[in-house]
C-alpha cells in the first residue's frame, strides 16, 4: 500500500534532481536461493548490498535535496504481523510513504529472525522507494528445475527468505543435508533417460554462456548438484564441455623469478649479503615518522573533557591528518585529543578530519601537543649567565 501527501510537487522534483545523483551501492555480500523443485535440487548465488551502504549513498544525495528518510514499525493485532513504514520527507511538508509487512508477530520471540527480517525489509522498502537496485536479477524460471511434460501443476510453496536462517520449510519435507562432500555415495536418485537429456541439454547451453573463470566456478559450485543426478554419459559429455570451456580461461604460467634467479648466479655470496642487509633509516632523507604508543597518556586524553562541548567521559581520538598514512597503524598517540562519543562519532561520519575541525574552529593540532606535554613535561633548562656571574666574582 502506497500513501502520500495531497501533493507532492515539490518532493517529486527534488527526488527527480536526487535520482540523477543517485547510484547503485556496491555488492559485496553473497545470498543462496535454494531450489527444492524436481529430483535434484539446486543452489543460485546472488550478490546484494548490505542496507548499511545504501544507507550512506540515500542519506548523502537525499539530504543535499532537503528530503528525509523515516522508517518506522507497528504491529497489527487484526492480521497478526509487524508492519514497516517507510517515508520520504520534503522541507514542504510534502511526503510519501509505503508499508512492507517484516515478520508474523510470533517471530518476535527469536529477536535474532525478527531483526534479520527487518534488516530484509526495510533494505528493499527504501531501495524500491528512492529507485535504486540492491541485488543481482535473477530470472524467475532459472530457478524452477526442469518438470516431466505429464507431471500436473505444482502446489504453491511459501517463499523463502535467503536473509533468514533456514527460512519456512514444509514439515512434510525431509530436512535436507548439510554437507555431502565426505559422504562416500550421494543417496541422491538418478534421472530417467529422458530427464537427464533434458537436464544435459540445459547444462551444455549455460556452459556455452561462460565468459570468464569467476563464471566458471560459479557455474561449477551451482550445477555440480544436478550433474550428480544425470546418467552416467551425459554427465561424462557435461564434463568434457565444462573442461573445454575453462582451458580457454587458464593461460600458462611463467615464473617470474626465472630472471631473479639467473641474476643471482652471477652475485656473489658477498655482495647477496651486503645486498640483504637492513637499511639504516637514520640516514635516509626523510627519515621515518616516529610512531609513539603511550597508554597512560591516552587513559589521561580520555580523561579530560570533550574539546567541543566539554562532556564527560570521552574518547581518545586520533588525529588521522597529523601524520602519513600507513597500513594498520594509527599516527602517534602524541596526536590525541579528547572527544565525546556524539562528536567522536560525527566526525568520523563527515569524512574530511581537517576540514571538519575547520568547521567546529579548534585548532587540535594544538591542543594535541599540549596534552602532551602536561603528560611528557620537557626536561628544566638550566639558566645560564648572571646566576653564574654572581657565583664567579
Amino acid at each position: 500500500m502506497q500513501r502520500s501527501s495531497p501533493s507532492i510537487a515539490s518532493l517529486a522534483a527534488a527526488l527527480a534532481k536526487a535520482q540523477i545523483e543517485l547510484s547503485n551501492p556496491e555488492k559485496s555480500l553473497v545470498g543462496t536461493v535454494r531450489s527444492s523443485d524436481g529430483p535434484a535440487g539446486t543452489e543460485r548465488l546472488f550478490r546484494y548490498a548490505p542496507l548499511s551502504s545504501g544507507l550512506d549513498i540515500v542519506r548523502k544525495t537525499l539530504g543535499q535535496h532537503e528530503i528525509a528518510t523515516v522508517q518506522t514499525t507497528a504491529i497489527d493485532q487484526s492480521a497478526g504481523i509487524v508492519n514497516l513504514t517507510t517515508v520520504l520527507a520534503h522541507a514542504s511538508g510534502e511526503w510519501i510513504a509505503s508499508d512492507w509487512p517484516v515478520c508474523a508477530i510470533s517471530e518476535t520471540a527469536a529477536p535474532r529472525r525478527m531483526g534479520a527480517a527487518l534488516t530484509y525489509a526495510r533494505r528493499y522498502a527504501l531501495f524500491t522507494l528512492v529507485g535504486i537496485a540492491g541485488e543481482d536479477d535473477l530470472d524467475a524460471p532459472d530457478l524452477v528445475a526442469p518438470q516431466s511434460p505429464g507431471a500436473g501443476p505444482q502446489p504453491a510453496k511459501p517463499p523463502t527468505n535467503p536473509h533468514l536462517n533456514g527460512g519456512h520449510r514444509d514439515p512434510a519435507q525431509p530436512p535436507p543435508r548439510r554437507d555431502r562432500r565426505h559422504s562416500p555415495a550421494s543417496n541422491q536418485p538418478a534421472l530417467g533417460p529422458r530427464e537427464s537429456t533434458e537436464l544435459r541439454d540445459r547444462l551444455l547451453g549455460e556452459i556455452g554462456s561462460i565468459g570468464s573463470a569467476d563464471d566458471a566456478a560459479l557455474w561449477a559450485y551451482c550445477n555440480l548438484k544436478a550433474k550428480n543426478g544425470l546418467t552416467s554419459a551425459d554427465a561424462k559429455c557435461v564434463e568434457e564441455a565444462f573442461r573445454t570451456v575453462l582451458a580457454t580461461f587458464v593461460q600458462p604460467e611463467e615464473d617470474p623469478e626465472q630472471p631473479l634467479k639467473a641474476r643471482d648466479e652471477e652475485i656473489s655470496a658477498p655482495q647477496r649479503r651486503q645486498r640483504s642487509a637492513a637499511i639504516d633509516k637514520t640516514v635516509l632523507t626523510f627519515p621515518e615518522l616516529r610512531r609513539l604508543r603511550d597508554r597512560d597518556h591516552v587513559k589521561y586524553v580520555a580523561a579530560q573533557a570533550c574539546l567541543i562541548c566539554g562532556r564527560r567521559p570521552c574518547d581518545a581520538h586520533h588525529l588521522r591528518f597529523a601524520q602519513s598514512r600507513a597500513l594498520g597503524r594509527k599516527v602517534s598517540d602524541e596526536f590525541t585529543v579528547p572527544l565525546c562519543r556524539g562528536h567522536h562519532r560525527e566526525l568520523h561520519r563527515y569524512g574530511d578530519e581537517a576540514a571538519w575541525w575547520r568547521v567546529v574552529k579548534i585548532d587540535a593540532a594544538a591542543a594535541a601537543r599540549t596534552l602532551w606535554l602536561k603528560s611528557h613535561p620537557l626536561p628544566s633548562v638550566v639558566k645560564i649567565g648572571s646566576d653564574q656571574a654572581d657565583a664567579n666574582p
